[in-house]
């Protein structure tokens, strides 16, 4: 896996308005590309509408499946946001995480603002990822 993801800017703002928009409710999506470069981003209902916890509406998500796979990209990441919770994965985002090889997007507000992080989380264990945001 690669210790780096390029986000294209267009998809880090879909990213930050989703999960400002939907505050203090966890927002969720997905992002998918090609290698670690991002292609398209799919912000998806939370739809335990919780500020805790986050499941997505499974047809949104089936539709985003069809359209990743109809493009022939493949799922780099899944983003949520921890409105008020910790700046990486909690012990439920840990134990819940099924899909290996694709990494997991956090956001969190703080003083400054909305900023996020990336991690791989492979059987418990957890490693930061890099996020480069480009243009193109």
């Amino acid at each position: 896996m690669a210790k780096l993801i390029w986000i294209l800017k267009d998809h880090w703002q879909t990213m930050l308005q989703d999960v400002s928009r939907q505050a203090p409710l966890e927002a969720c999506g997905l992002v998918a590309g090609l290698g670690n470069r991002s292609q398209a981003v799919y912000p998806i209902t939370n739809e335990l509408r919780s500020p805790v916890n986050y499941r997505m509406a499974p047809r949104e998500q089936y539709e985003a499946f069809i359209n990743i796979e109809q493009n022939n990209w493949e799922l780099l990441a899944i983003y949520h946001s921890h409105p008020a919770g910790p700046e990486g994965p909690s012990p439920t985002d840990v134990a819940e995480f099924a899909y290996p090889g694709t990494l997991s997007i956090i956001w969190r507000q703080d003083a400054a603002g909305w900023n996020c992080r990336a991690y791989q989380i492979i059987d418990g264990k957890v490693d930061q990822i890099t996020i480069q945001v480009c243009k193109s």
